[in-house]
């Protein structure tokens, strides 16, 4: 028996008395992971990116282990939602324009000590202040740097279009336009290299594209790690007490932890190792995230179809994007349909095994996107759920 058909066996009898479709965590999985993402870490610790994990008892479990602190939050309302549940350290990566929570943030003093926001632009630090409604609290803000890779004078730009903050200089006038203006004060930088970080460089049967992958992600550090130390400098003449620089992700932790300038490292999605970190030479993470969907029609040989599993992940639509049949090994999406809506076909010899009932375990193509779907997650130990535990949906939140 194969480690993977060992772990399907282990996965059936685990959720035998549960119905597809389910969701399952495997704890030893996920703590393994866990741990291989301090080792990369050599020593910094790592936030946690919450987009990844949308499961509080799963946030609280991994920042219960040495090596991790303060969660990287992707809305301002959960960002709240997770202070006022006991978390003490939340860092928001993305600008918000939710008005309604900026006043609740600045009226509140346990709030406005615990969450620290995101900002690139002068502008949204008058949003910030139109949004007080008498609000007086100190705003903590983080300032986020462009990490794109620029070549030929700045013609091709590799990397996401996030911050316009691309220069030492560009940083430094807007740390000091914040320290300029009452009610407000910059803790740190953020800079998140997700065209390192977040493609893979070792994608099967692309020898070429995974080549010039490995060439664009070296020369992309090399060129990040200068810049941001510099940055790094130039804030520092600013806001000498600055509290953080963040930076990495899954894919680089290593490379960006080995950053004199960087002092934490975030990382989520490490922990579940959706299908798209299958695809790099810097890690191999175990599958500790999985869903079930069953069998409920045989339409002939070499053929199944299960309910649902129409699940695409965000980002340039492709067939990356879809969840992987994972188990049993050897079944495949047909060509015609793909993943459905109600229903999904799917072919391969070991269609002809499968009876009405049975599961199929998928793999998501991102992280916690996987629990915008379901309610709860199955936490499996051995070859037995040990605890059911809400996602974020389950707990009635769904942010985005």
């Amino acid at each position: 028996m194969t480690a993977r058909a060992a772990d399907r066996a282990r996965y059936d009898r685990a959720t035998a008395h549960l119905d597809a479709p389910v969701a399952i965590v495997d704890l030893e999985a996920f703590d393994a992971n866990a741990d291989d993402l301090v080792r990369r870490a050599g020593g910094k610790p790592i936030r946690v990116a919450s987009k990844s994990v949308r499961c509080r008892a799963l946030l609280e479990r991994v920042l219960g282990r040495d090596g991790f602190a303060g969660v990287m939050s992707f809305t301002l309302a959960e960002s709240l939602w997770l202070a006022r549940s006991g978390f003490e350290d939340v860092l928001l990566a993305y600008p918000s324009a939710d008005r309604a929570r900026y006043a609740e943030l600045t009226a509140d003093p346990k709030l406005a000590s615990a969450v620290s926001v995101m900002i690139d632009d002068p502008a949204q630090l008058d949003l910030i202040d139109a949004a007080r409604d008498g609000g007086r609290e100190v705003v903590r803000v983080c300032l986020e740097l462009d990490t794109s890779l620029r070549l030929l004078g700045g013609r091709v730009r590799v990397g996401a279009r996030r911050s316009p903050l691309h220069s030492p200089a560009q940083v430094a006038d807007l740390a000091r336009a914040v320290a300029r203006r009452p009610g407000f004060e910059v803790v740190g930088i953020m800079a998140y290299e997700g065209h390192v970080a977040g493609v893979g460089d070792a994608v099967a049967g692309r020898p070429l594209r995974s080549r010039a992958v490995r060439l664009m992600q070296g020369a992309a550090r090399r060129e990040l790690a200068e810049r941001r130390a510099a940055v790094v400098r130039a804030v520092r003449a600013v806001v000498p007490g600055l509290e953080f620089v963040n930076g990495g992700g899954t894919g680089s932790v290593q490379h960006t932890a080995a950053e004199d300038a960087v002092t934490e490292i975030a990382a989520g999605s490490g922990l579940y190792v959706p299908r798209l970190f299958d695809n790099y030479t810097s890690f191999r993470g175990r599958p500790a995230a999985l869903f079930a969907q069953p069998v409920v029609r045989r339409p002939g040989v070499g053929v199944v179809a299960v309910l649902g599993g129409g699940y695409p992940a965000s980002g340039a639509p492709g067939a990356d994007r879809l969840p992987e049949p994972y188990l049993p090994e050897g079944l495949r999406y047909d060509s015609q349909e793909g993943a459905g809506e109600v229903q999904t076909p799917l072919l391969g010899t070991p269609a002809d095994d499968l009876l009405i009932g049975d599961k199929v375990w998928f793999r998501h193509a991102k992280a916690g996107e996987l629990c915008e779907r379901f309610d709860a997650l199955h936490l499996v130990e051995g070859d037995a759920v040990t605890a059911t535990v809400p996602t974020y949906r389950g707990e009635g939140h769904t942010y985005l």
